[in-house]
């Protein structure tokens, strides 16, 4: 099992240094107040946008305080394309808010740079392009803003996977490389609205604390979406991963939306033993659908372990993706680097994985890229895409409770006494 090759551009120590106003600054800027930011932008990539703070260091001395940017990643397909030829990151410095009116930047342009590099010999080794200020201005009799940053490359082989069908329709999933499609899992989904049934005997009588009592309570008839389940099998149909809904998806009271304050949540398991009906859990997904101007999918993931409580989970992941477009499930460090939550406790260090989901109503077919240090067999592939599994599956669970579901999430829904 080979990885594809993968690079990623990373972009920090990002900080700005404004000449000092030779006269009292007037109603416009004040460099000591006003939020400066910087707009990234490659080909073929959308723009980022990071920002500024301001540095008082002297002559070419480091920043004081930076930032980074959440960086480029470049597959395999786009370092064929590239073919040795040099590619340019353009990097605009603004000062002001970063928000739009009216589709209009409200930041104020202060100057332009730009980093050259190529990205060949990054496939194998370390590269670096740019360390050290940069002046945005070209008149060398005036005094100039100065932008430092860091632009660095590095190699970040990555396994990729795509399941065959969607999820719920138990497909195959195949490694991919290059042109090669080759099986490596089959899926078996199930929608059992039992709960005592929905995970193996061994695992349900362990762990009763993860799962929401209902006692002395009227079940919301038809109101639940439980008991979904899909288990991992490798090609000699071993069990090797699973995810199990272990807590239902149901609407807050008042509405037909799975609120924030009231998330379905899956687990994540995998094989403890030789025993076929004995499990461990490995992470725990909770998702529910954010209100805003577009719905969105809001999710959490963490790490768990046997003899932890629902509360003590390390949380590694946490975001929200359209419903309408869909998005990337990703656990990378960077990408969640402006959450502090996350960053006091994760021990995530750099790219973990991402996976793809598509928006309600659309057919998906996941592709999960696993970062290669992460997996030293095909067992721990299989939790990533038990994991991903699950992440396209909450698409479908979160959906409006006014809107139906498809056959073969909801082929059990008729027995809503059980």
């Amino acid at each position: 099992m080979d990885p594809c090759p993968f690079v990623r551009l990373i972009v920090e120590s990002l900080a700005l240094k404004l000449p000092q106003p030779t006269k009292p600054a007037g109603s416009g800027v004040y460099p000591t107040t006003t939020p400066c930011f910087c707009k990234l932008r490659l080909k073929n990539f959308p723009s980022q946008t990071a920002l500024l703070p301001l540095s008082n260091s002297s002559g070419d001395s480091p920043p004081e305080s930076s930032t980074s940017a959440a960086g480029f990643h470049l597959d395999a397909l786009t370092l064929r394309r590239l073919s040795g030829k040099p590619m340019t990151l353009h990097v605009e410095v603004y000062t002001g808010r970063m928000a739009h009116t009216c589709g209009v930047s409200c930041g104020k342009l202060v100057g332009r740079v730009q980093v050259t590099m190529n990205l060949g010999v990054s496939q194998t080794r370390p590269s670096v392009f740019q360390n050290g200020w940069m002046k945005l201005g070209n008149d060398p009799d005036k005094p100039t803003s100065k932008l430092h940053l860091t632009v660095r490359a590095e190699p970040d082989p990555r396994f990729v996977f795509q399941f065959g069908g969607e999820p719920e329709c138990s497909p195959v999933v195949f490694q991919i490389q290059s042109n090669i499609r080759q099986p490596v899992f089959s899926c078996k989904f199930s929608a059992d609205r039992s709960r005592s049934r929905s995970l193996p005997p061994d695992f349900t009588n362990k762990n009763r604390g993860w799962m929401r009592t209902l006692s002395g309570e009227k079940e919301r008839q038809g109101r639940e979406r439980k008991g979904w389940m899909i288990m991992i099998y490798d090609l000699s149909g071993s069990p090797v991963a699973a995810a199990s809904m272990i807590t239902p998806f149901v609407p807050s009271p008042g509405s037909d939306r799975v609120s924030r304050s009231n998330p379905g949540a899956w687990l994540i398991l995998r094989p403890h033993g030789f025993s076929v009906s004995s499990w461990t859990s490995w992470g725990r997904l909770e998702a529910w659908r954010e209100r805003g101007p577009i719905d969105g999918l809001g999710y959490k993931f963490e790490l768990v372990t046997e003899n932890n409580g629902p509360n003590n989970g390390i949380p590694i992941a946490e975001a929200t993706m359209s419903t309408k477009k869909g998005g990337q499930f990703c656990i990378d460090r960077r990408v969640s680097r402006d959450n502090s939550t996350l960053n006091l406790r994760s021990p995530v260090k750099g790219f973990v994985m991402g996976s793809t989901v598509e928006g309600e109503g659309k057919v998906s077919k996941p592709v999960v890229q696993v970062g290669m240090q992460h997996v030293t067999c095909m067992a721990d592939a299989a939790l990533f895409i038990a994991l991903s599994a699950a992440i396209d599956l909450s698409m479908d669970a979160c959906r409006l409770f006014s809107r139906k579901l498809r056959k073969e999430l909801c082929h059990d829904e008729h027995d809503s006494s059980s």
